[in-house]
């Protein structure tokens, strides 16, 4: 038996999702944990935020997921909840492309740990566009998936006056666009990211839980407490030509958050020197 079942086996674990979310956790922690999965009913998680904008976002993607499992936890009565936070826009290092980057927690009140995992995925179909004829409203909906993947219509990007979501049929936005054009002879239209209108979203959420159940059974060597993971990177992998440190990562730092025991591992992508064009001294 893994260690960590110790942690979570027979105990209940509140998904805090209104989006379906459940569907991709549930059947993986429970047969991981031998956990109980209850869906979290009480707590609105659109109240931290809405991907339509109308809601703005307080905090930032870790503290908005600490707010949704603290506060459904305090609203239900539990004491283990897990949630995870979207968020969308430019990839921090690939040019011109856009990420999905998923953050997910698990929250263990009675053992005071929480556990976080990120994938920062290129599998993405966000996208937004001021409409101004139905040809560009057709080409739109061809690039995003639709009607796999739900689509939301405002007037413009910046006002909700009027919002319509989880469109996923052609009549009915043809209908929006036909009301909501009338007058201003265009809209505003963008991809639906709520995990119940977006598979390609939901495909992110089973990787970054995957990934997740990977660290919950990575144990600490020093107190056996789940987590022990990838706590920062080292730069300082030296350049195979001057032999002189760059910027590429030469070691992990993993650390337990509950004891606070850290270890160094060398080399973690496979890499003993690095190639003199990431070299700021062979190529400034």
């Amino acid at each position: 038996m893994k260690t960590s079942l110790n942690f979570y086996k027979n105990r209940e674990l509140l998904i805090v999702t209104k989006h379906n979310k459940e569907k991709i956790i549930a059947p993986l922690f429970e047969n991981e944990f031998d956990v109980k999965c209850f869906l979290s009913k009480k707590f609105d998680t659109d109240s931290l935020g809405t991907f339509s904008g109308e809601i703005p976002r307080k905090s930032d993607p870790l503290e908005t997921l600490r707010q949704k499992c603290l506060q459904a936890m305090q609203l239900e009565g539990f004491d283990l909840a897990i949630a995870t936070e979207g968020s969308f826009g430019n990839h921090p290092s690939v040019f011109f492309a856009t990420a999905n980057d998923e953050l997910i927690l698990l929250m263990d009140k009675k053992n005071n740990m929480e556990i976080v995992e990120r994938v920062l995925s290129l599998e993405t179909n966000f996208y937004a566009q001021e409409i101004h004829s139905k040809d560009a409203l057709v080409s739109f909906l061809e690039k995003v998936q639709f009607p796999s993947h739900g689509i939301i219509i405002k007037d413009k990007e910046k006002d909700w006056k009027r919002i319509e979501k989880g469109i996923v049929d052609f009549e009915t936005i043809e209908s929006y666009y036909e009301a909501f054009s009338k007058n201003g002879n265009s809209c505003f239209v963008e991809t639906d990211m709520r995990a119940s209108y977006n598979p390609t979203r939901m495909k992110v959420i089973k990787d970054v839980s995957l990934k997740l159940i990977d660290k919950i059974n990575s144990l600490c060597p020093h107190c056996n407490s789940p987590g022990f993971g990838v706590f920062s990177a080292q730069p300082g992998l030296l350049c195979n030509s001057c032999a002189k440190p760059t910027k590429s990562t030469v070691a992990h730092i993993y650390k337990c958050l509950r004891c606070l025991h850290e270890e160094k591992r060398l080399h973690p992508n496979g890499k003993l020197t690095e190639n003199p064009m990431y070299c700021d001294f062979c190529n400034p």
